[in-house]
């Protein structure tokens, strides 16, 4: 699992591991079948396509897909601020999806 940790942030690594030390085994397959969403594809949707949210709507964040669609991506400013925060984002949603199997 701690192989995975480019998808995850790095802050919550040890919480991480202590949380999956902790786990019992019948949890095992739940998390060998997590995708985790690559950060490194975000940001790469979001310089191409971050005006119409497709980076958005690939993490997960349907809401906010459609708000950047509708406003093509905020008149191209949240389109901007995007390309710093998308990865970040995308390892938040990945550690969300994680949380709810341990």
């Amino acid at each position: 699992m701690m192989m995975n940790n480019k998808y995850l942030p790095e802050s919550q690594i040890l919480f991480i591991r202590e949380r999956l030390l902790a786990a019992d085994e019948s949890k095992e397959g739940l998390l060998h079948a997590i995708q985790f969403k690559d950060p490194m594809i975000s940001l790469v949707l979001s310089l191409l396509t971050g005006q119409l949210g497709v980076d958005r709507f690939f993490i997960g964040d349907t809401g906010l897909g459609i708000g950047k669609l509708i406003t093509c991506g905020g008149l191209g400013i949240w389109t901007i601020i995007d390309w710093f925060l998308i990865m970040n984002a995308t390892r938040e949603k990945n550690f969300e999806r994680l949380l709810t199997i341990l």
